[in-house]
């Protein structure tokens, strides 16, 4: 079978090698998936890009995020069957409650190979079925993305309807944040440097938008649209936006840490996180549990993946360019 391989520490999206690799069978505990489609992140372009400190073992196989079909079980697996349609968890040996150093090293396509292959091998307790009307591309967009918003803004930020939540550009994070605030019955605002991008926010339900390109203080332009900012902000862009987005997030509200897409340089004050006794969580994807609860929240109100743009598995080196341009609105998918 096929499968993409980081071969070394000298990276780039052109180094990557579509290699042939035999086909994998299952252990104890473990499963085979026939993958049919696997989504980008940033962190998957970062890991891609600049491998070094962030691989353990070369050649690697990128991705986190993917979606198929079981095709073998091995000995003492009951959870599954073969023909299941499925999802691969983010973090395969994180299952509840708070994440540890352990869980955090089971990650795909970082502590473990990925899932930008034919065929992978999972821990049985590491999938969780796909959400019923969905397609295999669309479940793909699930593990990261969009768990990383529920675990933000439902599980931690315990969203209720009337809230206001501040969401920050429209990749895939942002955009199932959009999605889910307006699931609950909060108010989004969010912001973007393209009016067209802004315009299709509206469409999916955004209450207020922003032109950052246009309003440089977006963060005072936030506060005027809420009287004194909003109760909690998904804050993706590191520290080139922390510091607004405190700013534009209430006294005693919440700012969940999720992204460096400024870039991890950079300084920021503690002052006002403390003066306005800001509550600041880092996120890290979730657990299995938070993923099924997800997953029914989707299936109960028939919530639909936003993906942009759709890659043939030969032509997985365009969606990684894509991914770099960040000219998309929502998800980009690799499809095998």
């Amino acid at each position: 079978m096929k499968a993409y391989e980081i071969p070394g520490a000298e990276g780039g999206i052109d180094a990557l090698v579509l290699a042939e690799r035999p086909r994998p069978e299952p252990g104890p505990g473990q499963v085979r998936v026939r993958i049919s489609a696997s989504s980008l992140n940033y962190r998957d372009l970062a890991t891609v890009e600049t491998p070094k400190g962030r691989v353990p073992r070369f050649p690697l196989v990128p991705n986190s995020d993917g979606a198929g079909e079981v095709t073998a079980l091995g000995p003492d697996v009951s959870e599954v069957v073969v023909g299941d349609r499925v999802a691969g968890c983010f973090f395969q040996d994180w299952q509840d409650g708070s994440i540890t150093p352990a869980a955090m090293q089971s990650a795909l396509g970082g502590g473990r190979d990925g899932v930008l292959a034919e065929e992978v091998v999972l821990a049985a307790h590491g999938l969780v079925p796909a959400p019923k009307g969905l397609s295999d591309a669309e479940a793909s967009t699930l593990p990261c993305a969009a768990l990383t918003a529920w675990h933000a803004l439902i599980e931690k930020g315990g969203v209720k309807p009337g809230d206001t939540v501040l969401l920050l550009g429209t990749g895939g994070v942002s955009i199932f944040a959009l999605q889910f605030a307006v699931m609950h019955g909060a108010r989004a605002i969010i912001t973007s440097s393209s009016d067209e991008k802004l315009a299709r926010a509206r469409e999916l339900g955004a209450w207020q938008t922003v032109n950052y390109a246009d309003n440089a203080d977006w963060d005072q332009a936030v506060i005027e649209l809420t009287g004194g900012g909003v109760d909690q902000t998904i804050e993706v862009g590191g520290p080139g936006t922390l510091e607004k987005s405190v700013n534009a997030t209430r006294v005693a509200g919440r700012v969940s840490l999720i992204g460096i897409l400024s870039g991890a340089a950079g300084q920021v004050s503690p002052t006002s996180i403390m003066r306005k006794s800001i509550a600041l969580q880092g996120i890290y994807v979730g657990s299995r549990a938070m993923f099924l609860r997800m997953n029914r929240a989707i299936e109960a109100h028939g919530l639909k993946p936003v993906i942009d743009q759709t890659f043939a598995f030969d032509q997985a080196p365009a969606a990684y360019h894509a991914m770099r341009a960040a000219g998309h609105f929502g998800k980009l998918v690799v499809s095998f």
